[in-house]
């Protein structure tokens, strides 16, 4: 082989996730405790109105089952939380590991808040506060489970 020729010998490449360019220095020095808690909760709240938004609208409009709306909107809701928590709340550099780390977190997070929505949709009588109330219960659950284990653990990984 010609040195102008590449291997086909080398490693394939695994693409990093996509990321958002929130801040340009990721590497600065971890933040506060209090400082990720305001950000985890912004980041949360912008995250939740895409989740509920696009739930409402698959389920509502669309008329999807409750089950699949919640899943479609969930994937999009803690894509958008860990892009952005990933950069400005937690500073982390880009990390396969840590890549699949969350995506097991989201998994369970994703068993729990779909199955707790499920159960408090059904829970509740059919009154118009009935599939906001189902939401709110599950995301809440659901965010304080990400935030202690995103910053314990898998935030801490290298």
């Amino acid at each position: 082989m010609s040195e102008t020729q590449p291997s086909h010998e080398q490693e394939p490449h695994v693409p990093l996730p996509v990321e958002i360019p929130v801040t340009e220095n990721i590497a600065d020095d971890a933040l506060d405790l209090k400082t990720q808690i305001v950000r985890f909760v912004l980041t949360g709240g912008l995250s939740a109105v895409v989740d509920f938004g696009l739930y409402f609208l698959l389920f509502e409009v669309v008329g999807l089952p409750v089950n699949v709306a919640k899943s479609i909107s969930f994937i999009a809701g803690t894509t958008t939380a860990y892009l952005i928590n990933r950069r400005w709340t937690f500073k982390a550099e880009p990390s396969r590991a840590r890549f699949v780390a969350v995506v097991i977190l989201y998994a369970v997070t994703f068993a729990v808040q779909v199955g707790l929505n499920w159960v408090m949709y059904h829970a509740f009588p059919d009154e118009w506060w009935r599939l906001p109330l189902a939401f709110v219960i599950a995301q809440g659950t659901a965010t304080v489970i990400n935030f202690v284990v995103q910053r314990a653990v898998i935030f801490k990984i290298h």
